[in-house]
C-alpha cells in the first residue's frame, strides 16, 4: 500500500488550481511538536490540513475553519472550492488529505482510492445537508409553484417563456411576464448538478431522458458558469434567468420555487431537506464505515423537499503518520459534532445531521488510522 503524500507532483493531476491556492508548502502536515491544540480524544495537534471540492459548502467551510482554528491555535485548514469532481480526483491522486463532494464516490473511484488511501480505500461521511434551490430572476415575482416535469422542461428548453401555460396553471393569481427563460447551469463537474439531475431523472423521468451526472448534458441550450457563485451571479444579472444552486448561496434578489411533493407544494427549507434525508437508504455494497446515501427523489413524505444534496467529507481510511491522523480526525469530528453543525446552519442555512446520522459519522471518522 502507498501512504498518502502531499506534494507538488501529486497536485499536478487535474488540480493545478489547488496547488496554487490550497497548498502553502510541499508538506501540508507538520509532524513535529503537537502542543497547543486538541483532537477529539484530547491529544494536542498542530499542522495544516488541505482539502478541495464542492463549492456548495463554501459558507459552511468558512465557519468550520473559523471554529476549528479558534479551538486549535496550532492548526490551519486550507480548502479550495474547485467542484466536487475535482475534489474526488484530488483525494484519489493523493493530492489532498480530504475532499468535499456533493456526490458520494462511485464504485470505480472507491477502488482507485485504495492506491493512496490503503486497502480499505476512502470513506464518504455526510457532513452537510442542504436543499437545492430552483432560483430565478423574474421581476416582480419571488415565489413559484412547480412540479418536477415543469422544472425539467424549463431546464431542457422545452418551456421557453415564463408565462407558459404549464407554469401559469400551477400559479393561479400570479402575474407572469412575457419574458424569455434563460436556463443557467454549471460549467464544471458538480455534485450539485449530480443531485439536481438525479432529482429530474427520477421525479420527471418521462421528460428528463438523460441519466444523472455531475456534468450537464452537452446537447442542452442555455448559459453556463463555473461554481455555485458563478451561476448565482449570472442569474442575478440576467432578467428571466433560472438556475439550480445550494440554497445558502441564493440571494434575496432572487426568487425560489416550491416543488410539488405528492399533492402539495413544499417550500425550500433546512427542515424540509432534513425530512428528505431521513427517508434515504444506505448505498448497497459499501464498507461498515462508509455512509453514502441513496436519496428517494420521489418521496411523498409530507413536508419533504426532494431536491436535496448531502455533501460528504471524503477521507482516507489510513494516513502515513499519527500527526496526520490526529489532525484529520480532529477536524472531521468537529464538523459533524454539535458545534460544527450549528456553525454551518448559522452560516449556510444547512440542516444539522440527525442524532443517529451524527453518531454514525463520528464513529466512521474515529475509525481512521495510521497506515501499517
Amino acid at each position: 500500500m502507498k501512504a498518502l503524500h502531499i506534494g507538488r507532483a501529486a497536485a499536478v493531476v487535474t488540480v493545478a488550481a489547488l496547488a496554487l491556492t490550497a497548498c502553502g508548502t510541499d508538506n501540508a502536515v507538520n509532524s513535529g511538536s503537537t502542543a497547543g491544540a486538541t483532537t477529539s480524544a484530547g491529544v494536542p495537534v498542530t499542522g495544516t490540513l488541505t482539502g478541495t471540492g464542492a463549492s456548495s459548502v463554501s459558507a459552511a467551510m468558512d465557519a468550520w475553519k473559523a471554529g476549528f482554528e479558534g479551538d486549535n491555535s496550532g492548526a490551519k485548514v486550507q480548502y479550495s472550492p474547485e467542484g466536487s469532481g475535482a475534489g474526488r480526483k484530488a483525494i484519489v491522486a493523493g493530492a489532498v488529505q480530504f475532499a468535499g463532494s456533493d456526490a458520494a464516490m462511485s464504485d470505480d473511484e472507491m477502488a482507485a482510492a485504495k492506491d493512496k488511501c490503503g486497502t480499505a480505500g476512502a470513506i464518504n461521511v455526510p457532513w452537510y445537508i442542504s436543499p437545492i434551490a430552483v432560483a430565478f430572476n423574474i421581476p416582480g415575482v419571488k415565489d413559484l409553484k412547480l412540479d418536477a416535469a415543469t422544472v425539467a422542461k424549463i431546464f431542457r428548453g422545452d418551456i421557453k417563456n415564463w408565462n407558459d401555460a404549464a407554469i401559469a396553471a400551477q400559479n393561479a393569481g400570479t402575474t407572469l411576464p412575457d419574458l424569455a427563460i434563460t436556463p443557467v447551469h454549471r460549467s464544471d463537474n458538480s455534485g450539485t448538478t449530480d443531485n439536481f439531475t438525479d432529482y429530474l431523472a427520477t421525479a420527471a423521468a418521462d421528460v428528463w431522458t438523460d441519466k444523472k451526472s455531475g456534468d450537464w448534458p452537452a446537447a442542452l441550450a442555455g448559459e453556463n458558469a463555473k461554481g455555485t457563485s458563478g451561476v448565482v451571479k449570472t442569474v442575478t444579472e440576467t432578467a428571466g434567468a433560472v438556475t439550480y444552486a445550494d440554497d445558502s448561496a441564493v440571494t434575496d434578489a432572487m426568487g425560489k420555487a416550491e416543488l410539488k411533493v405528492g399533492d402539495s407544494y413544499v417550500k425550500i427549507s433546512a427542515d424540509a431537506a432534513a425530512k428528505a434525508v431521513d427517508a434515504a437508504a444506505p448505498v448497497a455494497g459499501r464498507g461498515a464505515n462508509d455512509l453514502a446515501l441513496k436519496l428517494d427523489r420521489k418521496t411523498t413524505v409530507a413536508g419533504a423537499y426532494p431536491a436535496v444534496l448531502v455533501s460528504y467529507g471524503v477521507f482516507c481510511t489510513t494516513y502515513k503518520d499519527q500527526a496526520t491522523v490526529d489532525l484529520v480526525k480532529a477536524f472531521g469530528t468537529f464538523v459533524v459534532g454539535d458545534a460544527g453543525q450549528k456553525a454551518a446552519a448559522a452560516a449556510a442555512k444547512s440542516a444539522p445531521l440527525s442524532a443517529a446520522l451524527a453518531t454514525k459519522a463520528k464513529a466512521a471518522i474515529a475509525s481512521i488510522a495510521v497506515a501499517k
